[in-house]
Parts: C-alpha cells; sequence; structure tokens
C-alpha cells in the first residue's frame, strides 16, 4: 500500500501562483509515474498532468500548459505541481495518485485507471 497526502492548496487570486506537494509512504518501491488529477465545482476529475519516474517523460492538458510544472523528487518520496498565472477555472479540488504499472517509469501516464493509489485532496480555490 501506498499512502498519498496531498498539500498546498488555499485561496489565491487570479494571476496568482501555488505549489502542490504530494508525499508518499508506505510501499514505495513500486511507485513509479505520478499524476495531477482535478474535480472542478459541478464536474468530473479530468487530467491535469503526469510525469514518468525517470522524469523524462510529461504530459499536461491543454488549458494548463505553460502555467503550471510537474516535478519530482525521487530521493524524497514527494512530488509537485506548481502553478503560476492560476484563473478562476483552476478552482478544484486536486489530486494526486501514483501508477505502479512498471511502463510508467519512462513514459507518464494520462488514464485514471493507470493509477493505483490516490491522495484525499487538497482545494484550490482562485478568485477573479
Amino acid at each position: 500500500q501506498v499512502q498519498l497526502v496531498e498539500s498546498g492548496g488555499g485561496l489565491v487570486q487570479a494571476g496568482g501562483s501555488l505549489r502542490l506537494s504530494c508525499a508518499a509512504s508506505g510501499h514505495t518501491a513500486n511507485a513509479y509515474g505520478m499524476g495531477w488529477f482535478r474535480q472542478g465545482p459541478g464536474k468530473e476529475r479530468e487530467f491535469v498532468a503526469a510525469i514518468s519516474w525517470s522524469g523524462v517523460s510529461a504530459y499536461y492538458t491543454d488549458s494548463v500548459k505553460g502555467r503550471f510544472t510537474i516535478s519530482r523528487d525521487n530521493a524524497k518520496n514527494t512530488y509537485y505541481l506548481q502553478m503560476n498565472n492560476l484563473k478562476p477555472d483552476d478552482t478544484a479540488v486536486y489530486y494526486c495518485a501514483v501508477s505502479t504499472l512498471s511502463q510508467t517509469i519512462l513514459v507518464a501516464a494520462r488514464a485514471e485507471n493507470e493509477y493505483a493509489y490516490w491522495g484525499q485532496g487538497t482545494q484550490v480555490s482562485v478568485s477573479s
């Protein structure tokens, strides 16, 4: 089992920045690729960004490209999402997730069903 705890959410004005963190614990030896997803008010959960264990592969949904940066520190079992130039449409609960699929060592995963473990989520609210 892998436990994930997100932090760093909060309320920010449009144009502001936040950095989300996701700390992994437990049996992290098989925690390979990781991703960030979000669920806005009245919306389904959607993919935001993902990174492979190696860090050589990363994907972003189009709406956050150029504004968000995903990264990871494998030594600390901690993952990050730097969010700049935030917009009201970014308001959502943000979830981190890790995959145990071996292909995510090199290739990031974008589908929810590729992830085995999920955090509880952290709220990000962006005011206009």
